[in-house]
């Protein structure tokens, strides 16, 4: 089929009125909220005990994870985020005298960038609480959300002949349900982490500072990291030592919005796409067949012709 320039320009237009439209109204959803709920986190008071990743997992029920070389050891003893650790307990060590441990999982972020990048909405935002969650029965496995997080949470079950997405959600489908309550911070036993509204918990931390400045760095990590979390850090080194990465405070999460839920929203731009290309291959295709059917009857005309000439 041949394509004219008019036909292009016309499609270049549909493309440019799909990323011209305005953010969809999920995007809407991409707010703080006084109900949000989340964690405290101070490093100050943790004593590195792991009970919180022991707990996360009874709970969620989750295997047991044996350190690199631990031969025949049986206790439990992950040292990273992966499919079967949701949360874990780091140490920093500046030297002989000075260590702090630091706390990792989900951060909840009030904008979530894994959010916004998965096409098929496997990803969401609780609306009331904010919290972040995982929904395996409609994950297609494309691994956005690992790609689009600025904290490299989400962890993909490979081992799994049914892989799915692995991450903390404050265990919104356990403890949190069972005992209003994350697993991690029911057994802190030095409270460590404290689970409540990001409000309070904003107000909690800044609270902390001006009793004790010099206990801290004078920073709340996660108060406008990528837009806001809805868990919050205290530390007594820089978020840096930590392993925490410098961010910017706009998320990346609305550009990253507006393209998989408009553009691709239920896939109906890539199948139009695909059945626009498919209708061309299938004209093209029938194109050559009739120009192959007229090079056969001119062929056969031409012979009779000739073989008229030769007779005559």
């Amino acid at each position: 089929m041949k394509k004219t320039r008019r036909d292009f320009l016309k499609s270049a237009a549909v493309g440019s009125a799909f990323l011209a439209t305005p953010f969809s109204l999920h995007a809407q959803d991409l707010k703080a909220n006084d109900e949000a709920v989340g964690m405290l986190y101070d490093s100050t008071l943790c004593v590195g005990c792991k009970a919180c990743v022991t707990r996360c997992k009874q709970v969620n029920d989750m295997a047991a994870v044996d350190a690199p070389n631990d031969g025949d050891r049986i206790w439990d003893s992950p040292v990273d985020l992966d499919y079967r650790t949701r949360n874990i307990i780091k140490l920093y060590k500046e030297d002989e005298k000075y260590f702090a441990y630091v706390k990792h999982q989900c951060m909840h972020c009030i904008k979530p960038a894994c959010v916004s990048a998965c096409p098929v909405s496997a990803m969401q935002k609780e609306d009331e609480r904010g919290i972040v969650f995982y929904d395996k029965n409609k994950c297609i496995g494309c691994r956005y959300c690992q790609v689009a997080c600025a904290f490299n949470i989400p962890k993909f079950e490979w081992p799994e002949s049914y892989p799915k997405i692995v991450k903390c959600d404050l265990c919104k489908f356990t403890n949190l349900k069972l005992k209003n309550e994350p697993a991690c911070c029911e057994t802190c036993p030095t409270g460590a982490v404290i689970y409540g509204k990001r409000k309070d918990l904003l107000a909690e931390a800044k609270n902390r500072l001006v009793a004790s400045p010099a206990k801290y760095t004078g920073e709340i990590y996660g108060e406008h990291e990528v837009g806001g979390t809805n868990v919050l850090y205290l530390a007594g080194t820089s978020f840096q030592n930590l392993g925490f990465a410098e961010l910017e405070h706009e998320s990346a999460a609305m550009m990253s919005e507006h393209i998989q839920h408009t553009l691709y929203k239920g896939f109906i731009a890539p199948v139009a796409l695909y059945g626009f290309l498919a209708l061309v291959a299938l004209k093209n295709r029938k194109s050559a067949h009739q120009v192959e059917e007229q090079k056969k009857v001119a062929t056969e005309i031409v012979e009779k012709v000739e073989k008229d000439g030769e007779e005559s």
